[in-house]
């Protein structure tokens, strides 16, 4: 039983000035790739992680341009998806929470999807794969054809079908690709296993430590964790193979120079204090695109400034000609790829309010400090380990099962990049605390955050509300 849907909050105005673009005519604009995987942060040999085999993802860095510091709006998998295809906050949007199943957070009537804004240009558009934006038909965000094959290999195997059609279409086209790797995949039941657990790098692929495996600095180094890094490991070298091989039929149909290809992803990696957390390793998240034939959109570029996933959709409409939608968040970052301004955000905010359960979060950076606001006493992070004994720990805190959230968190990532020390409460480091704490309390103001006025209730939480009251009213008299 569905509660019914709550009423849309007024759109927000847009960040920055809206840019004035001429919808080009229909046979001389660029076509749209997008490859989108679940769960896989940063973990790719271009980003730094030496041990993990990306070939294919990093030579196509290497002939595109890879985005160092891209933020995701949340930690979260539909909450991210929400807010990259929609170019504004979860909190705005409406998917504070998962999208499948009971959990049911869906966009607010009137979102615009990319795929609507694309579909009302005259473009083509196929979804293949894990869309998770929605509790809803992908249809119904303006995808004309949605093929659910959420595995890499074999959805890579249904978008590369669609490609002669596409082209032969008469139309731009925007295909999406969506793999479920590299999350963790459920086990059949086995001696040592847990029923129901899930893992890396899931029953169909293998691990991969030819190289070794390099554990990140948030985690302890044990036999555990670095079991668990090898078949990370594996399922991202699975992604990188299908990627690559989509690329390669791109080429095939000589569409490869008239094609805005993106890969991105929605979070860090499914480890303890990654996804699922505000810290560094949940927020950053792999971007990549490439745009032949256009200056500063190829050749092996590396942006170093702050962005957030939610400057994608505008970049990539931009890019496409495509007239922007009102009530944007999110900031092209045209400008600055066409070498037309020399900065892009100097803060950046991220949020999560529900995912397995309610744990309502929302932080700031700047150039060298975060601030973490906790609105509820929750655990000190929320384990996205899907095993009911995790094999992961992290360094801090020692021991998770015993720590809480405290109200505020101030880290310095100059001097501590990976978010061990809490600063919060340090009196030497109050003015850092307090000038962060104002600017996230404006933004909140400003794009209206429900928090605001206190406990969000989920689509859960009204369909039970919902039950009862409709079995209280069939049950007879007493």
């Amino acid at each position: 039983m569905r509660a019914a849907p709550r009423p849309e909050p007024p759109r927000a105005p847009p960040t920055g000035d809206k840019p004035l673009i001429r919808e080009a005519a229909a046979d001389s604009r660029r076509n749209l790739l997008v490859f989108h995987c679940h769960d896989l942060g940063q973990h790719l040999r271009c980003y730094g992680v030496a041990t993990v085999r990306t070939p294919h993802l990093d030579a196509f860095a290497a002939s595109g341009i890879r985005f160092a510091r891209c933020y995701c709006a949340a930690p979260s998998c539909s909450p991210s998806r929400a807010a990259l295809f929609t170019g504004r906050y979860p909190h705005t949007n409406g998917v504070m929470g998962l999208a499948h199943s009971t959990f049911a957070w869906d966009l607010h009537p009137g979102e615009r999807h990319l795929a609507a804004c694309l579909r009302d240009a005259g473009y083509a558009t196929c979804a293949v794969g894990v869309v998770h934006e929605t509790h809803r038909s992908p249809l119904a965000l303006g995808y004309e054809e949605h093929v659910p094959q959420g595995y890499a290999a074999q959805a890579t195997d249904a978008a590369i079908a669609r490609l002669p059609g596409l082209r032969a279409s008469g139309r731009p086209f925007y295909l999406y690709v969506g793999a479920i790797e590299p999350h963790r995949l459920g086990y059949p039941a086995a001696p040592g296993r847990t029923p129901g657990d899930s893992g890396f790098p899931g029953p169909h692929l293998e691990p991969d430590d030819v190289d070794g495996v390099q554990v990140p600095p948030y985690l302890m180094n044990t036999p555990g964790t670095r079991a668990e890094m090898a078949g990370l490991q594996g399922a991202v070298r699975h992604v990188d193979a299908q990627f690559g091989r989509l690329l390669a039929a791109l080429e095939a149909e000589h569409l490869a120079d008239e094609t805005l290809v993106v890969f991105t992803t929605d979070h860090g990696i499914a480890m303890p204090r990654a996804k699922c957390s505000l810290y560094e390793p949940g927020l950053l998240v792999a971007l990549i695109l490439r745009l032949p034939g256009r200056a500063g959109w190829q050749g092996g570029g590396v942006r170093a400034e702050m962005t957030e996933n939610i400057d994608l959709l505008p970049t990539v409409l931009e890019a496409l000609e495509v007239t922007l939608p009102d009530g944007l968040q999110g900031r092209s970052l045209a400008p600055l790829l066409d070498g037309r301004a020399a900065a892009h955000r100097d803060l950046v905010f991220a949020e999560m309010t529900y995912h397995d359960y309610y744990d309502p979060r929302r932080s700031v950076r700047d150039a060298r400090h975060k601030l973490i606001a906790n609105f509820t006493t929750a655990p000190a992070f929320m384990d996205p380990s899907q095993q009911w004994r995790p094999v992961s720990d992290t360094v801090v805190p020692t021991n998770h099962a015993t720590a809480y959230h405290p109200h505020l968190e101030l880290y310095n990532l100059d001097e501590d990049p990976w978010e061990q020390r809490d600063l919060a409460s340090d009196p030497a480091h109050a003015a850092a605390r307090d000038r962060l704490a104002a600017q996230l309390y404006a933004h909140m103001l400003e794009t209206a955050d429900p928090l605001l006025l206190g406990a969000v209730v989920s689509p859960h939480h009204d369909a039970a509300v919902a039950a009862l009251r409709s079995a209280a009213a069939s049950a007879p008299g007493e």
